[in-house]
């Protein structure tokens, strides 16, 4: 990974998933908890509405999916760009 343009192309692939982990992360967080919790209150999950549970639980399982899933697609780039360990 010496030249400049395979660089580049790394740290843009890295910041695209960055992204995407954190709107992914403030939409469930942020969006299902907060501002879409009036519109999730009709549908129950396990005693407590939908925007609640997402609030209280939700957020937790989808945070550590996220955390797998930006794992491994860091591995998988970083074999692609031969940076891998």
């Amino acid at each position: 990974m010496a030249d400049r343009t395979s660089s580049s192309a790394y740290w843009a692939a890295n910041v695209r998933v960055i992204l995407i982990s954190l709107a992914v992360w403030f939409f469930c967080s942020f969006g299902l908890g907060i501002i879409l919790r009036p519109a999730l209150k009709g549908i129950m999950v396990g005693g407590a509405d939908l925007g609640f549970w997402f609030a209280q639980n939700g957020s937790i399982y989808v945070f550590l999916v996220l955390i797998f899933a930006y794992a491994w697609k860091m591995n998988k780039l970083d074999k692609e760009f031969g940076v891998e360990e």
